[in-house]
């Protein structure tokens, strides 16, 4: 990538298109918000236990809002139900409003709007970026959904929601109300898998949270669209970017709808952030129509 504020002329199909900012390819306007939307929701929690101000009360498993408004993690309830324990009537009503918020705005907007690990294996790559480090050996993506059906296995065979006890969210969430503690470790250590043995291994990979949002999401409304896709110059930037690379390639290159409808994908919006031509776009299912 180059740097600077330097500019160049983009040739797209044979004719010269638009001079291009090289600059504006680090352009982070979504990278921003996601920060500012993970660390407000982050702080909205911690205010209850550090200041008394109690606007939520819980964690990111399960909370109340102003005492009215229940959320509830999808994944939590379908623990509790294979564990054979029929959680409470708000908890089920709290997972349906998240569901309905899912098929929205695509689940794994949790991944890369919410979840504060997020930032972590963000840290993780860009610092991978930064000192060039390659390769790695990452498990199959489908390790994720294995993880996922064996630990509904063990909440069955154990009568335990098994997950909570090692789910690095809530230990994260928990140290920074009490004390980060052994939390610490498992920070680190996902920090260390990410950006030494396995690049985006945590969250790519491994994550059953992630690989239930992503098939509870498949059908989701608001999608990334490559909606210029013909002024692509094959540069890379997205690619090396982007958290789950291979959602990028089908509607890029591909002859069928634009709309990245991989389920995989984070809506993390870092694709348009580093275009310089500014291919990639926010789009949805009802309303954007594209001209071959």
């Amino acid at each position: 990538m180059n740097s600077g504020s330097q500019t160049r002329v983009v040739t797209v199909g044979g004719s010269p298109a638009p001079t291009v900012d090289v600059a504006r390819r680090y352009r982070s306007k979504w990278l921003l918000l996601r920060r500012l939307s993970q660390l407000g929701i982050l702080g909205l929690f911690l205010i209850g236990p550090w200041f008394g101000i109690w606007i939520i009360k819980g964690n990111l498993s399960s909370s109340l809002t102003l005492d009215v408004l229940p959320l509830t993690d999808p994944f939590l309830v379908l623990q509790s139900m294979a564990a054979g324990h029929l959680p409470y009537l708000d908890a089920i009503v709290g997972a349906a409003i998240v569901a309905g918020v899912y098929l929205v705005f695509g689940s794994r907007v949790f991944c890369s709007w919410v979840c504060p690990v997020n930032i972590v294996t963000d840290g993780a790559a860009a610092l991978r970026r930064r000192l060039g480090i390659k390769g790695g050996r990452a498990p199959a993506a489908t390790t994720r959904y294995w993880l996922l059906l064996g630990l509904l296995a063990a909440c069955l065979a154990t009568g335990s929601i098994v997950w909570e006890f090692v789910n690095p969210v809530s230990m994260l969430h928990r140290g920074l109300i009490f004390g980060m503690g052994t939390a610490w470790l498992v920070v680190l250590g996902i920090f260390a898998y990410d950006l030494l043995i396995a690049s985006r291994g945590w969250c790519g990979h491994l994550c059953p949270m992630g690989a239930l949002y992503g098939l509870l999401g498949r059908a989701a409304l608001l999608r990334v669209a490559a909606a210029r896709r013909s002024a692509c110059n094959d540069c890379l930037d997205c690619f090396a970017i982007c958290p789950e690379p291979q959602v990028i390639r089908a509607a890029l290159k591909g002859s069928g709808t634009p709309l990245i409808l991989d389920a995989n994908c984070t809506n993390c919006g870092r694709c348009i952030d580093v275009c310089s031509l500014d291919v990639f776009c926010f789009s949805n299912r009802l309303t954007h129509r594209f001209s071959s």
